[in-house]
């Protein structure tokens, strides 16, 4: 389940209930006219970006709306709707994924009742599928089954200490049975399979060569829990040393278990010697602590916490498992930056990918006009603005913040991976830190490119289709790129009859190499061939101008236009609605199909 933070779209024409919910749950207000228009577009982008949604709107608005998206509700984020008077509260999607819990917190803030439609919530006050923060359920699919015998009146048994369930032996649904303290809770019914609990006591701590197998960890850790009678229910989590952060099959294992991964630096480990099993010199000499499994267990587990499954190893790993006390360390997460390309602009173009990636961001870094394109995922957010010119500064923030353990988001116009900031962020990584790249940390970052809409993709796309055919991109700055460079492969894509998109082809102080394009390729294709100016894509100041090669002045073109110039073939279709197109033409650069339709029509 995502851990993202809900959005409450409010329909109301003032905000004072919906920032109240917002306060309340952690999440942000969206209001329509201000933060959005399209009811419909806006509620569907975010469920599908995996946002819990709370709806101050009619039940079915949001049913209606969001129907067509449904699919696995094992995967969809919480819906729920409130009343435009706050006197209701209803979970309408989502019940046993936070959408009760939510409910049961906003009515609880606005002093009414969660209208609970869950069966086990409504007759028993409990959700046997949904156990509190440190338990985990062994067999949830188990759930269903149990729960239906218990509302058809069959009597079950309970056995260890399960504050959540007493709702059942209140009811008389169950009899408790005595049971050890360190014991499963178990919850049984005649002729259905236990429920089993259990509480997540343990820290597992492990290490392991680098490009360990996979397969060789988790099978290590198998074997060694059951020899140590730990179920691996009972694990909290996985830690290891910090260096190992980007170690592929801890995170496997972490995925195996369910569970998180968190590391610690060799410092911290090392403070753990003295309460090592199986100190080793060796250890200590290569990754500056005595002891990676048993210290990163002890670690996590805390100076009251004690080591239940000394070190056990393979040929690769090795992991030990430590009861968890108080005062532990809780270790930091590998640090993630995604890369996000967010279109031109508009939230339409955006994908649910990046969408949900810069909801659960911890930081938003970028050009900070690129940042407030994003509008209301902005809002309120922890973010780092650079200025133009600050590329390389940006790219290296954003890896180090990453290599911090914090969730980044790199946020780019249109596709993250052309002309903008993916190159560099790679560069960095490519180089080691004496060489001008970034530290070992931000090098063992996880890292996501999402593809955003490109501006020759979106400016083809209004004006018919002039990429059609093959086609090429050359950017006209020669801040990075040597002019002649530059030169040399306008002369080649000029003879190759591509379709040509300008990238940054002008700037106050660039003024002339566009206009050395337009000759270049006035020697190769006719004078009237199409060329389309876009400025502001997707934006409210979008436009569109339709030029003869001849006709293109560099006074018409800006920092916000795309430069699109068609080869000899493209051709220009005039339309009878105006507004159609680019000035009411069409343009495309046809495929070669024109020998089969002629030759269909013969």
């Amino acid at each position: 389940m995502s851990d993202a933070k809900p959005v409450i779209v409010s329909l109301l024409p003032h905000g004072d209930l919906a920032e109240r919910i917002a306060t309340a749950t952690g999440g942000r207000a969206d209001l329509r006219g201000r933060d959005f228009d399209d009811v419909a577009a806006h509620l569907q982008a975010l469920f599908a970006s995996g946002r819990p949604i709370i709806g101050i709107a009619a039940a079915g608005i949001l049913i209606r709306t969001l129907a067509p998206l449904l699919g696995d509700k094992r995967s969809e984020p919480p819906v729920l709707a409130v009343a435009q008077d706050g006197s209701a509260v209803v979970p309408l999607l989502g019940g046993h994924r936070g959408a009760n819990a939510l409910a049961r917190q906003i009515a609880g803030m606005l002093g009414t009742e969660a209208a609970l439609t869950t069966a086990g919530d409504v007759a028993l006050g409990v959700a046997l599928d949904e156990p509190p923060e440190g338990w985990r359920l062994d067999n949830p699919e188990d759930a269903k089954p149990v729960m239906a015998a218990l509302l058809a009146g069959q009597r079950g048994q309970l056995s260890g200490d399960a504050p959540w369930l007493t709702p059942l032996a209140e009811q008389g649904a169950v009899d408790v049975l005595p049971a050890d303290a360190d014991a499963p809770v178990v919850l049984s019914v005649a002729g259905t399979p236990p429920l089993i609990y259990r509480r997540r006591a343990f820290a597992l701590g492990v290490g392991c060569a680098r490009g360990c197998p996979s397969d060789e960890l988790i099978a290590l850790v198998g074997q060694s829990l059951a020899e140590a009678g730990i179920a691996a229910g009972e694990i909290a989590a996985v830690h290891s040393i910090d260096i190992k952060t980007d170690e592929a099959a801890i995170h496997a294992l972490a995925r195996h278990l369910g569970v998180p991964a968190r590391f610690h630096p060799a410092a911290r480990l090392e403070q753990e010697a003295p309460r090592l099993a199986n100190p080793s010199d060796v250890v200590f000499a290569e990754v500056g602590c005595h002891g990676v499994a048993e210290g990163a267990a002890l670690a996590a587990a805390g100076p009251e916490g004690a080591l239940d499954m000394p070190k056990c190893k393979s040929a690769n790993a090795t992991c030990a498992a430590a009861r968890i006390g108080a005062g532990g360390t809780e270790g930091s997460p590998r640090g993630h930056l995604s890369v996000i390309g967010i279109g031109p602009g508009q939230a339409a173009w955006r994908t649910p990918e990046a969408t949900r990636l810069i909801a659960e961001a911890d930081e938003l870094v970028g050009y900070g006009f690129y940042i407030d394109l994003l509008g209301p995922e902005a809002r309120g957010r922890m973010r780092r603005d650079f200025a133009l010119g600050e590329e390389e500064a940006r790219c290296r923030y954003a890896l180090e913040a990453a290599g911090e353990g914090r969730r980044v988001a790199l946020i780019c116009s249109g596709d993250g991976g052309i002309y903008a900031m993916g190159a560099l962020v790679m560069e960095l990584l490519d180089r080691d830190a004496a060489a001008g790249g970034v530290s070992d940390a931000a090098r063992r970052v996880a890292l996501t490119h999402v593809p955003g809409i490109s501006a020759l993709q979106a400016a083809s796309a209004r004006a018919g289709a002039l990429l059609g055919h093959d086609f090429c991109a050359i950017s006209l700055s020669d801040l990075l790129t040597p002019r002649e460079a530059i030169v040399k492969r306008l002369h080649a894509a000029a003879a190759g009859d591509f379709v040509i998109a300008f990238y940054n082809p002008v700037s106050r102080r660039r003024r002339t190499l566009l206009a050395e394009a337009r000759e270049i390729l006035l020697a190769h294709r006719p004078a009237d061939t199409p060329v389309l100016l876009a400025q502001s894509l997707g934006r409210p100041e979008e436009r569109l101008t339709l030029r003869r090669l001849d006709a293109l002045d560099v006074d018409e073109v800006d920092m916000m236009t795309i430069v699109l110039v068609g080869a000899s073939t493209s051709r220009r279709i005039p339309s009878g609605d105006i507004e159609a197109g680019a000035g009411g033409s069409w343009i495309y650069t046809p495929r070669g199909y024109a020998k089969r339709i002629d030759g269909d029509q013969t």
